[in-house]
């Protein structure tokens, strides 16, 4: 037997247990814990209310409105490329929006314990973005983004009131 074979013998004799002891240990104990969680997924006791929002229409609501403030922006920066920049507050109130409600949505779909409190600055935000957009409800993309940030604010009301 060669030197290294007797050392590990020796600390096998001295600990009682081998590394291959070990390694074995721990596959076996991965594997358990694998099959418990494999078997908890496939529980029909698992609850998933709790996996997506409590509030559909206010999401609902949310999603809207970023969809139709993403249109209202585009048409405003259409208009600059031509050289018209009656529409620039439009837009900034529209950007302002975007980030806000974009923000808001995270927090909606996810029934973060910060959506009553957000709701109020997202609220505040529509209410400025739809007073300025009806100022241009000739162009039906800024007449949709105020309607868009009209509803967010019932829904919002509806919703967590």
């Amino acid at each position: 037997m060669s030197e290294k074979e007797n050392t590990s013998k020796e600390l096998q004799a001295k600990d009682g247990i081998s590394r291959r002891d070990v390694l074995l240990g721990m596959g076996a104990a991965a594997s358990m814990a694998y099959a418990g969680s494999a078997s908890a997924v496939a529980s029909k006791e698992h609850d998933h209310s709790k996996h997506s929002t409590q509030l559909t229409d206010l999401m609902d609501a949310v999603n809207n409105c970023t969809d139709k403030g993403r249109r209202c922006i585009s048409h405003c920066m259409v208009s600059f490329t031509e050289g018209d920049t009656d529409l620039a507050e439009c837009a900034s109130k529209a950007h302002e929006m975007m980030a806000i409600c974009g923000g808001f949505a995270y927090l909606v779909a996810s029934n973060s314990s910060y959506t009553e409190e957000y709701a109020k600055v997202c609220e505040k935000v529509c209410v400025d973005c739809a007073k300025e957009c009806n100022k241009h409800d000739q162009h039906k993309e800024c007449k949709a983004c105020a309607d868009a940030c009209d509803d967010i604010v019932d829904a919002i009301k509806l919703s967590l009131s």
